[in-house]
């Protein structure tokens, strides 16, 4: 761990979360965190995540998330896509199909973010 301007910078697997408790935020620092918080403020996708979290494999299918969820398709994919530009999941191609999973990293530095 490396320590800069008072808040503490995780690196290697952790991403750089610094807490919006232990300092003030710099402009870069806000965009990063504001990026995920933002990912996280939808119900659509925070049921997404819920799913992920609880795949046995650790990976969904976005054909998967169709039914459960009762959006369609291309619905889904729009929110994947949100949270993938967040930095929160992460897709892999396999013939015509994605297969989502959580960046636990990414969600472990939020949660971190907003820790005393």
């Amino acid at each position: 761990m490396a320590k800069r301007s008072g808040l503490v910078e995780v690196t290697g697997a952790d991403a750089c979360c610094p807490s919006v408790l232990g300092a003030p935020l710099d402009a870069r620092e806000a965009a990063y965190l504001a990026r995920g918080f933002t990912a996280l403020a939808d119900p659509v996708r925070l049921r997404v995540l819920s799913m992920l979290a609880a795949a046995p494999e650790g990976e969904v299918c976005v054909c998967d998330f169709v039914e459960p969820i009762g959006k369609s398709q291309p619905t889904i994919s729009h929110h994947l896509k949100i949270l993938g530009e967040a930095g929160l999941v992460h897709g892999d191609r396999r013939g015509k199909w994605v297969w989502y999973s959580l960046d636990r990293a990414r969600l472990a530095g939020l949660r971190a973010a907003i820790d005393a």
